[in-house]
């Protein structure tokens, strides 16, 4: 998965969003940040609480930027997205397909089926196995 912030006029920058590389200190940090334990702010991130993101966004600049301040972080809601990559997709698909109700299950796979082809591949060779995105 990535975390991918485009903002208005300016270059796209991304970055692989893997929770289970996350450094302890970082780890640390986004849990004070944004006062939940790094397990539910997985989740959040993935639900697309605002918060949560920014903090993950001003992590990652301060990488690249280590003076970046948490109080400059700020972005329109359509510059900042999590993509997933396609072997993350299929992981979903292969999900939904066993345990989607049959009254959702149809469309659920329709949707998936057209974000798995217009998916981005993530560079890996074999396909190896994908874990689910969320730190339990």
């Amino acid at each position: 998965m990535y975390l991918v912030y485009k903002p208005e006029g300016s270059d796209e920058q991304r970055w692989e969003y893997n929770p289970r590389k996350i450094m302890s200190a970082e780890r640390e940090a986004l849990e004070k940040r944004t006062g939940r334990d790094f397990s539910d702010f997985t989740k959040a991130v993935a639900n697309g609480n605002s918060g949560c993101r920014r903090a993950l966004l001003h992590m990652y600049l301060k990488r690249e930027h280590p003076g970046v301040r948490y109080e400059d972080v700020d972005f329109a809601w359509d510059e900042l997205t999590l993509v997933q990559t396609r072997a993350e997709l299929i992981f979903i698909r292969e999900q939904a397909a066993e345990h989607a109700s049959p009254e959702q299950r149809e469309a659920m796979l329709e949707g998936l089926d057209q974000a798995i082809a217009e998916a981005e591949d993530d560079g890996s060779e074999g396909g190896g196995k994908v874990l689910p995105p969320i730190v339990a």
